[in-house]
C-alpha cells in the first residue's frame, strides 16, 4: 500500500526542524519529480526571508496555513518552490533547493532538454523546471492535488544530514539553515564535512 503524503500538520513546527525533516521525503507534481535532498530555511526575523518587512501581496502565502506552497518567480526567468510553516500569521518557509530523480524522468528530460540526470533537477530553478511548477501552484497544498511531499522510505531514514550556511546569502552567512543528504551527487553544491547535523 502506498505511504499517504505528509499532513499539513507536519509543516504546523519550527521551520528548522521542518527543512531537516524532508531531506529524504519524496516530493511529486503530477507524479513527476524526486527525493528532497537539500533544503534552505527562512523564518520572518532573517533578512533574507520574503516577509522579514511584512506583509506583501508577493509574500501573502507566507503568512497563510502551513503545507501550502510558496511559489515566485525571481530574476525575471525562474520559478522557486517554498513550502509555508508553523502556525498561521508566522511566515516562514522552506526553499526546496534539489530532488534526486526517480519518477517521471523521460519527461523531465525533455522539460530541461538535457539527458543528464545531475542536470535534471540540482538546483531550485531546474526542479520548478523540470515539474513544470509555476505560479499557478502558489498556495497549493502539498498534501494533496497536484503537489504531494511523502514521508521518508526506510532506506533513507538513516540518512546523514549536514547542516551549511545557505547558498548565495550575503546576511547570516554564519547561520547554518542549508540542510542536505551528505554526499549526495545531485546536490546544487557540495556538502562540506564540516557542520554534519547528524
Amino acid at each position: 500500500m502506498a505511504p499517504a503524503p505528509l499532513p499539513a500538520s507536519f509543516y504546523e513546527r519550527d521551520v528548522l526542524a521542518v527543512a531537516r525533516d524532508l531531506v529524504g521525503c519524496k516530493l511529486l507534481c503530477d507524479g513527476v519529480g524526486g527525493i528532497i535532498v537539500e533544503t534552505e530555511a527562512y523564518n520572518r526575523h532573517d533578512p533574507a526571508c520574503h516577509a522579514y518587512r511584512g506583509l506583501t501581496q508577493r509574500n501573502r502565502v507566507m503568512f497563510g496555513p502551513p503545507g501550502r506552497a510558496y511559489v515566485y518567480f525571481t530574476y525575471g526567468m525562474h520559478h522557486l518552490l517554498n513550502i509555508v510553516c508553523e502556525q498561521e500569521g508566522e511566515p516562514a518557509a522552506v526553499l526546496i533547493r534539489a530532488l534526486e530523480p526517480s519518477d517521471g524522468i523521460d519527461t523531465m528530460r525533455k522539460r530541461r532538454r538535457t539527458s543528464r540526470a545531475t542536470e535534471l533537477t540540482s538546483g531550485p530553478a531546474k526542479i520548478t523546471q523540470a515539474l513544470a511548477i509555476d505560479l499557478e501552484l502558489n498556495g497549493a497544498p502539498v498534501y494533496e492535488g497536484r503537489l504531494k511531499i511523502y514521508p521518508r522510505s526506510s532506506e533513507w531514514q538513516k540518512t546523514k544530514i549536514e547542516a551549511t550556511p545557505r547558498i548565495g546569502i550575503k546576511v547570516g552567512t554564519r547561520r547554518k539553515w542549508r540542510f542536505c543528504a551528505g554526499g549526495n551527487k545531485y546536490l546544487s553544491r557540495k556538502a562540506t564535512l564540516k557542520g554534519a547535523a547528524r
